[in-house]
């Protein structure tokens, strides 16, 4: 998720489960390894030898430069220039090899911007549905850099622990602010707004208006650092349990319903104009423009001026992708803001008090809220933790697949050990920088995959610059003031990547009769609860003279229930446990294992000739 997320891959070579298919999707080669030289091991306590080699790096022409190819990495692609020849491809740069300080830089910042719009988009999202002011929701975006920073540091150590634990992946790893708990917090607080606890006033047509509730974020963070226990427990189950009881069909289907709850939730209602009252398109009130009549240049939801934006930063990406260089690809998305950001300034539609309002300098701290536990909170929340876990063993995987190392034995298991537990302490953590829970993302691979660099000197600069870009207040003014249309047309493309790696995630499932039987049990309840958001919001409205405990425990099940991600997974956890194999399916997949094998022999031959 991410998120949820984010977008996961969970790998076949892993996959020890019956219903698992080991061989779809289709295998892409291995590329050859052309390592750079690695470093040379020094004494750590040998001060004249660190000497020596840091004037090695900053003096020499290798330690600046190396060996890369710089030009590939910034040219722009021409799709019909070689006749769908690639051109060869830098070497690759292993885990710890001796990394040129220039291509750390390099790869650090592509990083960087590769998580840029999924860190700003959940506070983003979060600070309007509470009505948060400018100043408020600039400094979250800020403790999201910075948090995030931080936290993705110790993802990437490797910090052996007692008994044979450790603390972090030693992959170059790293963490963001999960759209899972955004998909979730959203619910938490449409509860609180429905129960009194927050403020809303109503107008004489019916529509009810939010007002400010920074209490309410306070609650959600303090039920999170509270919850992520149920993380730092699950790090200490072995890899190969908690592999059979979240397998591909469970994960995807989370993954699908946390990409496309967000779409519908966020990403078209913002291309529209805005995700809040607006929508309704009132006949008066602040609402009756998008985002609101004291906008620059207020329109109804809806308007084509607000389409075209959208839709010129959408068309954007696409471009990038099909002509930008290496670099510009690892940051489409921040290339489709800038775009759309640039035409709309030029056309009125940017409000700069965000940018004025932001402080030069801010950090974590700034501004704090009230943590404290709400109790109905505690079991969604409790379900969102283990839907990182599910995707945090994705994201692993594919980070050691792609950085060209194990990914079965006891290494790998440690690295998977290592990663939920820096994922459930950095749950517990982010709350007390006031960042909702953060997650492993798994966006950051296709950069490895792309640069061919997957050391930890990258990810250490990566984390240099997601702190800068914190620290620097007016940077986060500057992404608070993205029209909305702007957003929405980058958002929905990053939600709808989300919801296809959900898609790559079940098609390792065999799809049995078995497994069709699970997973339409499971979409019946997302789907419908996604195109029909208030079927369970009046469940319990007839069970009155409540105790506190049972009312806590059924604002619980509803906000669950209201949840598409959390149902859907709930039903697929639970059937795919209960349900048994059939033994037609241990016969098709004995059929299918021979299929697979002939055709393997036959391609394997027809290569041969």
């Amino acid at each position: 998720m991410h998120t949820a997320s984010c977008p996961v891959d969970i790998l076949h070579n892993i996959m020890s489960i019956h219903s698992v298919n080991t061989k779809q999707p289709e295998e892409i080669a291995t590329l050859s390894v052309t390592s750079a030289p690695l470093e040379p091991a020094r004494n750590p306590w040998n001060i004249g030898q660190r000497i020596k080699y840091a004037q090695r790096k900053l003096t020499t022409r290798r330690g600046w430069l190396g060996d890369y190819d710089y030009s590939w990495l910034c040219m722009p692609t021409l799709p019909w220039k070689h006749n769908g020849q690639r051109t060869s491809a830098p070497p690759f740069y292993p885990l710890d090899s001796e990394l040129p300080l220039l291509l750390a830089a390099a790869c650090g910042l592509q990083h960087a911007l590769a998580m840029l719009a999924g860190l700003i988009t959940p506070p983003i999202v979060i600070a309007g549905s509470l009505s948060l002011d400018s100043k408020t929701s600039a400094y979250m975006i800020s403790a999201s850099l910075i948090g995030s920073g931080i936290l993705s540091m110790v993802q990437m150590s490797r910090i052996r622990l007692f008994g044979g634990y450790y603390l972090g992946t030693g992959l170059l790893a790293v963490v963001g602010t999960s759209f899972a708990s955004v998909s979730t917090a959203n619910a938490v607080f449409d509860a609180l707004y429905a129960d009194g606890t927050c403020p809303s006033t109503t107008s004489e047509d019916g529509m009810v208006t939010r007002e400010a509730c920074p209490d309410a974020y306070g609650l959600f963070l303090g039920t999170s650092l509270v919850c992520a226990f149920l993380e730092i427990l699950i790090s200490f189950i072995p890899a190969r349990t908690l592999k059979r009881i979240f397998p591909p069909i469970v994960t995807g289907t989370v993954i699908v319903m946390v990409g496309a709850s967000l779409i519908g939730s966020s990403g078209i209602a913002n291309w529209g104009g805005g995700s809040n009252n607006c929508m309704q398109r009132p006949s008066s009130g602040p609402f009756q423009l998008c985002p609101n009549t004291s906008a620059p240049r207020p329109l109804p939801w809806g308007s084509p001026e607000f389409i075209g934006l959208g839709f010129l930063s959408f068309v954007s990406i696409i471009l990038t992708e099909l002509f930008g260089s290496p670099f510009m690809k690892n940051a489409s998305v921040i290339v489709g803001v800038v775009v759309g950001c640039i035409v709309a300034g030029a056309a009125g539609y940017i409000d700069g008090s965000s940018v004025q309002s932001a402080p030069v300098i801010t950090f974590i701290w700034v501004h704090t809220f009230k943590l404290r536990v709400y109790p109905p909170a505690i079991l969604p929340v409790l379900a969102v933790y283990v839907a990182l876990a599910m995707e945090a063993i994705g994201d692993i995987t594919a980070s050691a697949e792609v950085s060209r190392l194990p990914v079965v034995g006891q290494e790998f298991d440690s690295r998977i050990q290592g990663g939920l537990l820096g994922d459930g302490i950095g749950g517990f953590v982010s709350a007390l920088f006031t960042v909702t829970p953060l997650s492993n993302f798994a966006q950051n691979n296709g950069v490895i995959a792309i640069t061919r660099c997957a050391n930890r000197t990258a990810g250490q600069f990566c984390c240099l610059f997601l702190i800068l870009f914190g620290v620097l207040g007016k940077i986060s003014g500057v992404f608070l003031a993205i029209p909305n249309p702007v957003l929405g047309g980058v958002t929905t493309f990053l939600f709808a990547s989300v919801a296809v790696s959900g898609l790559r995630v079940l098609s390792y499932t065999r799809f049995t009769r078995r497994d069709r039987f699970v997973l339409g049990a499971a979409l019946s309840f997302g789907i419908g609860d996604l195109l029909v958001p208030d079927i369970f919001t009046h469940l319990f409205d007839g069970v009155h003279d409540l105790n506190e405990g049972l009312e806590g425990l059924f604002s619980s099940i509803t906000i669950v229930l209201d949840s598409p991600f959390l149902i859907s997974g709930l039903v697929a956890l639970v059937l795919n446990l209960i349900l048994p194999e059939d033994s037609e399916e241990g016969e098709d997949h004995d059929v299918n294992v021979d299929i697979e094998a002939q055709t393997h022999h036959k391609e394997r031959d027809d290569r041969s000739h």
